[in-house]
């Protein structure tokens, strides 16, 4: 069986037995992969009670007193007392009624107001679907705004805390609940339950948008770490398309070309640094998970150390990639480019900066495996709507969000966001897969969406320098770029993973690291 080899340009070679019997033999390089990969009311308001019926008209004046009767009787005062008296109880009790059954009817039943924060849709694209919802929901009216990207966690974080002014809805990352598990409430199991819930959307949503309360977020769509292959340069040298890591790295090697001062012209593939290569977060973290390492302690530390080396050799050792290039989206968008990895949002900007470049998206490169029946890992990054703990319509809200998830209403917003830019967001549910397989740029991210993990190792989420993506991409870049500067990797390794678990233990999700002896 082939694996590849870090230390050897051609990476076709014997690999080495594993001395664990219960492991499959499974590389990337010499290391072989576990099988174990980590986972990724009211009630009907009463009826006022009838009213008295008025006494009958007098039939002599000696029975009223000041009612135009000229005897001056006195025997209708007692009358009128108990008149007056009987109307001041039956204002009283229609009060009582009042209160303690119309109006709470009437404040649950009227006017509300919801303020949802989104982040990539413009609001001509979600206008129609809220027009629906409002058809059928005429007490509820919905405030779409679209928020900048830029510093969008930090002021998301700071406006739900102040309270005023926060949203009853918001977009956030699926790699964020750790930071907003105290800001989002729990979906109730009377607008959806969990069972229903686990059987609508990809297993990872269930998964990745739940805390120990409950499930917080529902997603608008789904998105898979692909591969972009340019069907020109394919086409022109007679090459497949990779599907192993094994066919993928003699792939860049063959596709690769450089001018007589040995500059590349066109680059193979996009990996081994971080400065020009975008995604470079999702595409290390594709790595290490399918070479079996736990991210959260970077153990079997050889598993992750090859993980590491694998990732750099393509710029340090292959060459197909370097430095003087520009970013990987704008090679690839040039025809400079023979193969790059991207979430689906990027084939948006791909589009716009070369309309005419062929290219199709593929399923991510696996590991050679021993039983074909075992599953394959592709890494999932993509957003969820939630519902604010401190909204004063939360219900409302939950409805809403269900009713925006609807197969009908997922396909009139992806129609109406594909007349403005092509395609939409590939759909979060099971039940809408077979929708977009058979489609050459979307099919492959659905496709993946089954067999996807995820963790905090994202990019271009705008979490900001104190946000758990940045924090613990700045300690991944460290070092990789440590690698490329010739850094033995087991050195690397320690400097990284107490880092890691510092940026962890900061949300719970770790223990607080050893302090160092001094």
């Amino acid at each position: 069986m082939a694996a590849l080899d870090p230390n050897m340009p051609n990476p076709s070679v014997t690999p080495m037995p594993t001395e664990n019997p219960s492991v499959p033999n499974q590389t990337i390089g010499q290391v072989p992969v576990g099988q174990s990969f980590m986972p990724v009311s009211g009630q009907t308001p009463m009826p006022p009670p009838p009213l008295p019926q008025q006494p009958p008209t007098p039939t002599t004046s000696q029975e009223v007193v000041g009612m135009g009767n000229t005897d001056g009787g006195r025997k209708g005062i007692p009358k009128i007392l108990l008149i007056v008296v009987g109307a001041v109880i039956l204002i009283g009790i229609l009060a009582f009624i009042a209160m303690k059954f119309i109006v709470p009817g009437v404040s649950k039943s009227g006017p509300v107001t919801l303020t949802w924060w989104g982040l990539w849709e413009d609001e001509a694209t979600v206008s129609p679907i809220i027009a629906e919802y409002n058809q059928q929901h005429p007490n509820v009216k919905i405030q779409y705004v679209k928020q900048s990207k830029e510093d969008y966690r930090e002021r998301l974080t700071n406006t739900l805390a102040k309270g005023a002014g926060a949203p009853d809805i918001f977009t956030y990352h699926n790699s964020w609940v750790p930071m907003f598990k105290n800001d989002l409430d729990i979906l109730p199991s009377t607008v959806m339950t969990a069972q229903e819930y686990s059987q609508t959307f990809f297993s990872i949503a269930n998964s990745d948008l739940r805390t120990q309360n409950g499930i917080v977020g529902i997603p608008l769509g789904i998105d898979t770490l692909a591969l972009f292959v340019n069907d020109d340069i394919f086409t022109a040298y007679g090459k497949p398309v990779p599907k192993t890591w094994d066919d993928l790295r003699q792939a860049a090697l063959d596709l690769t070309v450089r001018d007589a001062n040995g500059n590349i012209q066109q680059a193979g593939v996009a990996l081994g640094r971080t400065e020009n290569v975008d995604n470079w977060q999702e595409i290390l973290a594709l790595m290490m998970l399918q070479n079996g390492v736990k991210l959260s302690d970077m153990t079997p530390v050889d598993r992750a150390s090859t993980a590491l080396t694998y990732y750099t050799l393509f710029a340090g050792t292959d060459h197909v990639w370097d430095e003087t290039l520009p970013p990987s989206t704008v090679a690839f968008a040039t025809g400079k480019l023979a193969m790059y990895f991207g979430p689906s949002w990027r084939v948006f900007e791909i589009k716009q900066q070369n309309p005419n470049l062929k290219f199709s998206v593929v399923a991510v490169p696996q590991l050679p495996k021993d039983n074909p029946a075992q599953p394959n890992v592709t890494y999932a990054t993509y957003w969820a709507q939630g519902v604010s703990a401190k909204s004063t319509a939360k219900e409302a809200a939950w409805d809403f969000l269900k009713f925006i998830s609807t197969k009908d209403s997922l396909q009139k917003i992806y129609q109406t966001a594909a007349q403005a830019r092509q395609y939409g967001e590939p759909y979060p549910r099971v039940d809408m897969a077979t929708l977009l397989s058979s489609d050459k740029i979307f099919g492959a991210f659905v496709s993946q969406a089954p067999d996807s993990q995820s963790w905090y190792l994202d990019s271009r989420t705008f979490d900001g320098a104190t946000g758990i993506n940045s924090q613990i991409g700045k300690y991944f870049e460290d070092a990789i770029n440590s690698m490329n500067k010739g850094t033995d990797v087991a050195r690397v390794i320690s400097t990284l993973t107490p880092g890691i678990s510092q940026v962890l233990s900061t949300y719970g999700l770790a223990p607080a690291p050893a302090a160092t002896q001094p």
